[in-house]
C-alpha cells in the first residue's frame, strides 16, 4: 500500500493540500515579513549594518523603498491567498459531497478563511514581533527578487496610490510657510508680542527636534540600581517632575519615572521596589520636525520624549515646555529656581552661559536677529557658535572674534564650554 492509497484520496487532492501547504507558507512569510521588516527599532538597524553580511545589506535596500517593499507583500499575499481559497475549495469538493449549496459555501468559506487567519498571519506574525531581526534577514534576499519580479506592477500600484492620495487630500494650505512668514515679518512694531508668538508658531514648522532639545549632558536621569533615597535625592535636587530612567549608560533608556507616581510611597525605605512604577518612554529621531512631536504628544498624551540619532543612541531630550518656549518665551514656574543666563560686567562686556541660545544673546544685545548667519553653520548655542568659527576644540582663554564681538572662554567642565565672556567692541 502506497501512501495515496493509505489516505485514501487521489493523487488530485494530495497535490492540490501539497501545494495549499506551500502557499500558506509563502503567505506566513510575507506576513511576518511585513511585521519584522516595518517593528525593525535604530537600534535593530544600526545592529543589522554591523553585520555586513548579504542579508543585511538587501534588509537596507528593502527599507530604502518601503513603498515598493510593502505593494510587493500585498500583492504576493492577495494572489497566494486567492489561490489558496481556490485550493481549499477544489479539496473540499473532492472530498466532500453537499446536498445544500449554501452549507457548501458556509463550510468552505469558515475553513479557508480560519486557516488563512491562523497560519497565514496570526501566527506567523507573533513569531516576527518576537524574533524580528532573524525573519527580516532571512527573508530579505527572497524579497529582494520579488520585488524585482514584481516591480511593473509594484511601480503602477505606488504611483497611482500616490496620485490619488494628491487628488484626494483637501487643498486645505493655500498659503505656504514662506509666505506665512513674510506676512509675519510685515507686522507693525505696536503688535510686537503676538509677532514673536506668531514668528514661533511659524519657526517650528521648519525646525527640527535636535534645534531645540536638552542635549545629552544637561540630561537629569536615574540609573535603574540606585536605592529609593538615591532617586528622591535626585528628585529633591533636579526639581523635575519626570525622570528618565537608565541601564548602566544614557543609550539605554528603560522608562520614565513620574515624580506624582512616588508621592504616595515617599515615606518607604530602600526596600521599597520603585522600578515597578516606571513607563514607557517615548522616543523621537532627533531630525523629526518639532511640530510634528507637538502633535504626537497632544495625540498620545505625552510630555516628555528622549531623542535618537539613526543608530539609536540617546542624544537628548525634548519636553513640551521646550517646544512651547519657542512659541512664548521663557517659562517659569514656582520650582525653577531664578537665575539669569547672563550677567553685564560693564557697558560692553557680558558673562554668558555657554548653553545659551544665540538668538537669546542677540536679543540680550539688542543685535540682529540674524547677525551671525554667515558664520553659525548649524549652531544653536553661543559655544557652538564659537566652535564653528574656530573649528577646533576650545580651552579656557581662547577667544575668537565675528562681527566686531570677541568671544572669550572663561571656564570650561571638561570638553564642554560654561562661561564665555563677550565683548562688544566699538566700530571705531
Amino acid at each position: 500500500m502506497n501512501f495515496v492509497e493509505f489516505l485514501g484520496c487521489p493523487p488530485e487532492t494530495i497535490l492540490l493540500i501539497v501545494v495549499t501547504i506551500l502557499l500558506l507558507l509563502l503567505s506566513g512569510m510575507m506576513s511576518s515579513s511585513e511585521v519584522a521588516l516595518f517593528s525593525l527599532s535604530p537600534a535593530d538597524l544600526r545592529d543589522i549594518k554591523s553585520r555586513g553580511t548579504l542579508s543585511s545589506e538587501g534588509v537596507i535596500k528593502l527599507l530604502k523603498r518601503g513603498d515598493e517593499l510593502l505593494a510587493t507583500i500585498l500583492v504576493v499575499n492577495n494572489l497566494v491567498n486567492i489561490a489558496i481559497v481556490i485550493c481549499t475549495t477544489a479539496i473540499i469538493d473532492s472530498m466532500f459531497e453537499f446536498n445544500n449549496a449554501t452549507m457548501e459555501f458556509l463550510f468552505t468559506g469558515v475553513l479557508a478563511t480560519f486557516i488563512l487567519l491562523l497560519f497565514g498571519e496570526i501566527l506567523p506574525k507573533i513569531v516576527a514581533q518576537s524574533a524580528n531581526i532573524r525573519i527580516a534577514l532571512t527573508f530579505s534576499q527572497p524579497l529582494l527578487l520579488l520585488r524585482w519580479l514584481l516591480y511593473p506592477i509594484t511601480y503602477i500600484l505606488v504611483r497611482t496610490g500616490g496620485s490619488i492620495e494628491r487628488f484626494a487630500s483637501p487643498a486645505t494650505e493655500n498659503i505656504s510657510i514662506e509666505e506665512l512668514a513674510d506676512a509675519v515679518d510685515m507686522t507693525t512694531e505696536q503688535d510686537s508680542e503676538e509677532q514673536k508668538i506668531l514668528s514661533g508658531i511659524v519657526s517650528i514648522t521648519s525646525r527640527e527636534v535636535e534645534d531645540i532639545m536638552r542635549p545629552r549632558m544637561d540630561i537629569e536621569a536615574v540609573e535603574q540600581t540606585m536605592t529609593f533615597t538615591e532617586v528622591k535625592r535626585v528628585i529633591t535636587e533636579t526639581g523635575y517632575s519626570r525622570l528618565p530612567v537608565y541601564d548602566e549608560d544614557l543609550d539605554h533608556i528603560k522608562g520614565v519615572i513620574f515624580v506624582k507616581d512616588l508621592l504616595e510611597h515617599i515615606g518607604k525605605g530602600d526596600d521599597f521596589g520603585w522600578q515597578k512604577l516606571i513607563r514607557e518612554p517615548y522616543f523621537v529621531p532627533m531630525h523629526r520636525k518639532v511640530n510634528a512631536v507637538l502633535e504626537d504628544f497632544q495625540k498620545q498624551r505625552f510630555h516628555m520624549a528622549i531623542v535618537v540619532d539613526e543608530y539609536g543612541a540617546t542624544q537628548g531630550l525634548i519636553s513640551l515646555e521646550d517646544i512651547l518656549e519657542e512659541v512664548v518665551g521663557e517659562i517659569s514656574d514656582e520650582s525653577d529656581v531664578e537665575e539669569s543666563f547672563y550677567r553685564r560686567l560693564n557697558e560692553n562686556t557680558y558673562l554668558f552661559e555657554g548653553k545659551t541660545h544665540i538668538v537669546d544673546m542677540l536679543r540680550v544685545l539688542d543685535l540682529e536677529d540674524d547677525l551671525f548667519e554667515d558664520v553659525q553653520g548649524r549652531a544653536e548655542t553661543i559655544a557652538g557658535l564659537m566652535l564653528e568659527i574656530k573649528r577646533n576644540f576650545l580651552k579656557k582663554g581662547d577667544e575668537v572674534e565675528a562681527h566686531n564681538i570677541r568671544f572669550i572662554v572663561e571656564a570650561v567642565d571638561g570638553r564642554r564650554i560654561d562661561k564665555i565672556k563677550i565683548i562688544l567692541q566699538s566700530n571705531g
